[in-house]
């Protein structure tokens, strides 16, 4: 038991740096593009589709995970999680590629449905990067078979990484009327 205490402790700087560096990183990286350095790449705006699928896939993964774990298939419920990251780095990766190489999207629907996207946005990015320490923290616990405590923190983690993968979705088929092509 002290092993896997050990093990959580030795994750606990690495999980804080990561958490605090992707915000970060992410933000700096939005309000730069590839060509203000001289680079000249084509923009990519075939991505956010792309990311809005992965979102999507993310929270079906999240859910049959959670199915898996309430049905003993434990080895069926890690290879989902795992799965679950996996596709949450993808996403990033396409989002921030999306972002260096194309300018901003506005959004540019009125009335309510304004107020109703931007409190998405909001959420959604606000959630986004209180989530990532929790899913490192939820899976280090399932690593070092601390599966109470996994368990405690897991039931705060899934609905707000659940949102997070669904909000992403309707944001963006609620801006992809205003891309340029």
């Amino acid at each position: 038991m002290e092993e896997n205490k050990n093990l959580e402790k030795k994750f606990s700087l690495p999980i804080t740096i990561v958490s605090i560096l992707i915000p970060i990183v992410v933000a700096i990286l939005l309000t730069v593009r590839l060509k203000d350095f001289g680079i000249n790449v084509e923009p990519l705006p075939f991505l956010p589709p792309i990311y809005a699928v992965i979102n999507a896939i993310t929270a079906v993964v999240l859910v049959v995970g959670v199915w898996a774990i309430k049905n003993g298939k434990r080895k069926l419920h890690q290879q989902l999680m795992t799965t679950a990251i996996a596709l949450s780095l993808a996403f990033l990766v396409l989002y921030i590629a999306y972002h260096l190489t194309t300018d901003a999207t506005k959004f540019g629907g009125e009335g309510m449905v304004r107020y109703v996207y931007f409190f998405l946005l909001l959420t959604h990015i606000l959630l986004s990067i209180a989530v990532v320490p929790m899913v490192l923290i939820t899976y280090v616990r399932a690593l070092s078979e601390q599966f109470d405590r996994h368990k405690k923190i897991a039931k705060i983690t899934f609905p707000i990484w659940l949102y997070v993968a669904i909000s992403g979705v309707v944001v963006y088929l609620m801006i992809a009327p205003y891309y340029v092509h």
